[in-house]
């Protein structure tokens, strides 16, 4: 059996949780089939049952295109070109930038079409910011990519909940299968080596987001938070990749206010190899997860595999990743009820944020207690050996 995986992004080109979840997945795919990755980009790799190759976008189809088209346009670009010359049993796509392409290939080669939802367009209305009218585009591409797929699968129990709430599909179609974590990549390590270099105290506890700057990982919430966290306490913000220009200078003048009045705000404006952020994992005091919308949120189990408490908005799919009491906090969130996923009371859904993140900061030994009992839970349920083995078995039902 052999499966080709259409993807946005691979590396080292990943900025999201789905790069994430592709590298490994297909990694340990490979070592039951044959797997072929097209992607975004210009890699060329050649492994034993893993090849990769990039596809560049055709530039002059967005040339001049309306503010927003562009992206669009070079995505649909992409994956025309993703379609031709298949050779595979099954195709498995990976966010609406490659569904389309999914589409053609089912109709075109007459296989099966899988496509994993790491998030939902309705669900994210703050991207028309990004697409303008793009976003309608995009949108009209997911749904008709779940309408005709032979399966999706869902990263959580709360987004099969989102599938069908947004798409008039039978509920069989729809299959959880939860996303991994490398275990042996991910576990405390003890050099200080990329704190020393981004001006982290080692010796003093620290508050640690990692995520892009985008209005779904609520980093804007977190940082209206730090007036009320403990002062004593430093906050490290590895954010970069804004959305928009708009969000980036809101983030810009928010955390430059906090600065004037509070020395120990370390932002840190790019993503960081995987080295140092697992070197920042493993010595924060907590992992602080505010996103307003988060189908899985692997980045919680990123920071619990390196024994690290976490404090995340009680959210989608993590509400399944972070057990309350045992491997971390959850923060209760309630929404507008206008769709933009924005918390009814900001000024509360922040300060509860502070008062859970000063909990856990001023307990060594509930820190003790959720650091460990989080490594388990990692090691217990998130493999991304299970994860393949589940998604090869749903490969072998549809073929």
């Amino acid at each position: 059996m052999k499966v080709v995986f259409y993807t946005n992004e691979y590396p080292p080109y990943t900025y999201g949780g789905a790069g994430v979840a592709v590298e490994y997945l297909t990694r340990e795919l490979a070592k039951l089939m044959e797997v072929e990755v097209r992607c975004f980009g210009d890699q060329r790799v050649k492994r034993p049952r893993l090849s990769v190759a990039g596809y560049q976008p055709w530039a002059e189809l967005a040339r001049g295109a309306h503010k927003g088209f562009d992206k669009a346009l070079e995505a649909l670009s992409v994956n025309l070109q993703f379609c031709k010359n298949n050779t595979a049993d099954i195709v498995h796509c990976h966010t609406w930038y490659t569904n389309l392409g999914g589409f053609f290939a089912k109709i075109l080669h007459n296989i099966p079409f899988v496509m994993t939802t790491h998030s939902l367009e309705p669900l994210r209305p703050w991207k028309r910011e990004q697409l303008g009218r793009a976003y309608d585009l995009s949108s009209w591409i997911e749904e008709n990519a779940a309408r005709s797929a032979d399966a999706v699968i869902a990263v959580s129990q709360g987004m099969k909940d989102d599938i069908l709430s947004c798409y008039d599909i039978p509920a069989s179609k729809i299959h959880v299968i939860h996303n991994g974590i490398d275990l042996a990549e991910y576990r405390q390590s003890g050099s200080v080596k990329a704190l020393r270099r981004w001006g982290v105290d080692p010796n003093k506890p620290y508050i640690l987001f990692v995520g892009r700057i985008t209005r779904q990982k609520g980093i804007i919430h977190l940082v209206n938070a730090i007036a009320h966290l403990d002062p004593e306490a430093q906050v490290v913000l590895c954010a970069g990749a804004p959305d928009t220009k708009e969000i980036a200078a809101e983030m810009e003048a928010r955390v430059a206010k906090i600065q004037r009045t509070r020395k120990n705000v370390i932002w840190i404006r790019k993503m960081l190899p995987k080295n140092e952020i697992i070197e920042l994992y493993s010595h924060a005091a907590v992992f602080c997860c505010p996103s307003i919308y988060e189908p899985f949120g692997i980045i919680n189990v990123e920071a619990m595999a390196c024994g690290t408490p976490v404090v995340a908005s009680a959210v989608g799919g993590i509400k399944e990743v972070v057990v309350p009491e045992r491997t971390g906090l959850l923060v209760p969130f309630a929404a507008r009820r206008d769709g933009s996923y924005e918390p009814r009371n900001p000024e509360k859904f922040s300060r509860d944020l502070a008062r859970a993140l000063n909990r856990v900061l001023r307990q060594p030994s509930l820190r003790s207690r959720f650091s460990s009992l989080g490594r388990r839970r990692a090691e217990t349920h998130f493999s991304w050996a299970g994860v393949a083995k589940k998604t090869q078995a749903l490969y072998r039902s549809l073929i």
